[in-house]
């Protein structure tokens, strides 16, 4: 417990650098005072153009991705290294959502949380991950729908990949994890898909 406990803090404080924030700083904004408020690659996407988003979508995956190959290199073993990279993850995307220094408001998760699918899931999970979200996407022009779907990629590689390890039951409740955070940070686009209203990418705000 204590190795999943030092994996959480690590990661808490690699996802609090917030790639958003600090794009948004070099365009002389605060980014969470645009769009839809939060830190996350969309809102930059849409308040400063591709190229930032691009920077912060680099940035959010890189804080991810690093801390998690460190473990599976040189501090995890064949069996523990999973469930270690999922406690990582799992702080990565806290530190993402809630950083202490921009008082607990940030991203919601979903760039971390497919960079952990990028640095602890089965590389097939990678293309047809990736398929699955830009076919959603280019059909209903909503990435929160595409996101909401990604939030499902871990519970789905941990099922297919890790259900005879005998600690599965530990991996599958920390996999749900992510999903129940990237949930509850869309908890308002989910209400504005029920209803019809939510954003479309490339387009303004419905009226």
């Amino acid at each position: 417990m204590l190795e999943n406990l030092i994996c959480i803090i690590i990661g808490y404080f690699f996802g609090c650098i917030s790639g958003g924030y600090i794009v948004g700083k070099i365009f002389h904004i605060d980014i969470r005072d645009k769009g839809s408020g939060n830190a996350g690659t969309t809102n930059v996407l849409r308040t400063l153009g591709v190229l930032p988003a691009l920077a912060t979508f680099v940035c959010d995956l890189a804080k991810a991705i690093i801390p998690i190959v460190i473990i599976r290199l040189f501090i995890g073993t064949a069996d523990n290294w999973y469930l270690l990279s999922l406690y990582m993850g799992l702080g990565v995307v806290l530190g993402h959502n809630y950083p202490f220094y921009l008082k607990f408001k940030g991203g919601k998760g979903i760039a971390v949380t497919a960079a952990v699918v990028l640095s602890a899931a089965h590389p097939l999970m990678i293309p047809v991950g990736l398929a699955v979200f830009i076919i959603v996407v280019a059909l209903t022009k909503y990435v929160s729908l595409g996101s909401l779907i990604v939030a499902w990629y871990l519970p789905i590689n941990t099922v297919l990949l890790h259900r005879n390890d005998t600690q599965f039951i530990h991996m599958i409740v920390v996999s749900l994890m992510f999903t129940a955070l990237a949930y509850f940070q869309h908890r308002q686009n989910i209400v504005r898909l029920i209803h019809g209203t939510e954003n479309k990418i490339g387009l303004g705000k419905k009226k």
